[in-house]
């Protein structure tokens, strides 16, 4: 399916039953669960028979019957999506395959709200190629949007090809099935690492072509080089990273902590409030975590508080370089499987009561 067509259905893919997402059993189309009526005007038409059947038999050989004739003003029944509480809100925002028909809005925090009026990244532009479209995530605010393309006619300008852009958001953001716990608004972007190519990758590419890390080598380590690999990492992603933070829709930009220490060594200029907004995390090796600003018109969408004073560079960044956020404290035993707690995942309750109205929207 092109994107076009995507963007147009608002309906919902089908879920596992164990996701607990409820949903009516007439669907448009159907003609054993929402049969069309036969008016009584129409041969074989009566009070009492209200339908028709799909086939008939010809010599005892069932063969389709001539289509019948939709009543002017009759409208097939849309399924009814009925809401639990209780249950993860990641399986209702992962189900929905295309974007609530409602005015655009970023709606709650970046990691618990959701998303109206989401648009969707074409596949293809001049200078930008989004991955992994299996997802379906290459959805955002139209804000979001406008802006990855400003940054991708940019992108040569500073010497970059063009963008690989990976994950935005889902059509109706929320909670995903997996990955991200932000991303759920519609102003979060993931922009690779690795250059557009001269070509157009084909659909088995972008779900399998590889990440190029920028570390130099393990961060968990006792006394590791925490550094970004000279042979990969160029003054050009440095350049591409600038022009990404000194748009002024941008909030924050997450990378490693060893992207952000060649960034501080990369600006040799007077102008270094740009790199305020660069914020070390884990991860973001082999792409930067774009995140904008909430738009003007969303109501209820809720800003972080502004990055700390000064380019970032000091002591902070000092301690993203240390053993002390990255060295286990007390490692497993030999042999030990390291202990892995999983959290409960976010109920629908949790989220901003507006994300109901997104999801059912049609």
């Amino acid at each position: 399916m092109n994107k076009p067509e995507r963007a147009k259905r608002i309906s919902f893919r089908p879920v596992l039953a164990g996701f607990g997402l409820l949903l009516a059993v007439s669907t448009a189309g159907s003609a054993s669960a929402n049969p069309v009526p036969i008016p009584a005007d129409k041969p074989g038409g009566n009070a009492s028979d209200t339908t028709q059947p799909s086939v008939t038999a010809v010599a005892g050989v069932p063969v389709p019957v001539r289509k019948r004739d939709i009543p002017e003003g009759y409208v097939a029944k849309k399924p009814e999506l009925v809401l639990r509480s209780q249950l993860p809100a990641k399986d209702y925002f992962g189900a929905a395959d295309g974007p609530a028909p409602l005015k655009a809005r970023a709606i709650g925090s970046y990691a618990k709200g959701c998303l109206a009026g989401g648009a969707s990244l074409p596949p293809d532009g001049p200078t930008w190629q989004a991955m992994r479209l299996s997802r379906n995530r290459n959805w955002g605010h139209p804000e979001l949007i406008d802006y990855l393309k400003d940054l991708a006619a940019d992108a040569p300008k500073v010497g970059w090809n063009g963008l690989l852009v990976g994950d935005l958001a889902q059509p109706r953001g929320g909670p995903m099935l997996f990955g991200h716990s932000s991303h759920q608004i519609g102003l979060d972007a993931d922009i690779w690492l690795r250059e557009m190519p001269n070509r157009r990758l084909t659909a088995e590419e972008r779900e399998e072509i590889p990440f190029i890390s920028m570390l130099k080598g393990p961060l968990d380590v006792k006394g590791a080089d925490r550094s970004v690999d000279p042979a990969k990492w160029t003054d050009t992603h440095a350049r591409l990273i600038r022009r990404a933070a000194s748009d002024k829709r941008v909030a924050r930009i997450f990378v490693n902590p060893t992207i952000k220490k060649a960034l501080c060594d990369f600006e040799k200029g007077e102008d270094r409030a740009w790199l305020r907004k660069v914020r070390p995390w884990w991860g973001h090796h082999y792409h930067f975590h774009v995140r904008l600003s909430c738009p003007a018109g969303s109501t209820g969408c809720k800003n972080q508080d502004p990055p700390p004073p000064g380019d970032g560079c000091g002591s902070h960044l000092t301690y993203w370089l240390s053993d002390e956020p990255w060295v286990p404290k007390n490692p497993p035993k030999a042999g030990e499987k390291p202990k892995v707690v999983k959290k409960r995942p976010m109920a629908l309750a949790a989220l901003p009561n507006d994300c109901r109205t997104v999801l059912t929207a049609n």
